[in-house]
């Protein structure tokens, strides 16, 4: 079993069972441009919750690495996976961290084995965060292929 790549919309994954959807997200609190606002035409839930858990970040888990799991209708989930430095390239480079993914796809196959989801996303972190897919690719099969999560990327038509 690998990633199953299709052609279609990772806000409306394909299958049966329990789904997670899966993004990355900046560690500043923004929320307002790529992937994430597909995410909000559908559902409010994970901005919301995004926000509320950047604002409290002194008394939660906010941080590089970190995934907040919101519950987005029956059977599926949206995970906000914290895996990118700001929002800008600049001197220290695109703001992708790869470790920081890594570490969040870990807690990602950790619920998605416990909810017995499969994992839908788009090609995480290589749009504004500036990352490879070619480094991308491996992290997801070691942290979630190789722990029998069933994974679908999607790329858009």
């Amino acid at each position: 079993m690998g990633i199953v790549y299709v052609k279609g919309d990772a806000t409306a994954p394909q299958g049966k069972g329990v789904k997670m959807i899966v993004h990355v997200c900046n560690d500043l609190g923004g929320w307002g441009k790529g992937f994430v606002l597909a995410v909000s035409r559908r559902w409010p839930e994970p901005e919301r919750a995004y926000r509320r858990w950047h604002r409290e970040r002194a008394r939660n888990d906010f941080g590089l690495g970190a995934a907040q799991f919101v519950p987005v209708a029956d059977h599926l989930w949206v995970a906000n996976l914290v895996g990118q430095r700001g929002m800008r390239t600049g001197s220290k480079g695109v703001p992708v961290r790869y470790e920081a993914i890594a570490a969040g796809l870990g807690r990602v196959a950790d619920r998605a084995l416990e909810l017995g989801a499969s994992v839908h996303m788009p090609r995480i972190g290589c749009g504004l965060a500036g990352g490879k897919w070619s480094r991308m690719e491996p992290l997801i099969s070691a942290r979630l292929v190789e722990r029998g999560v069933a994974v679908t990327v999607y790329d858009s038509q």
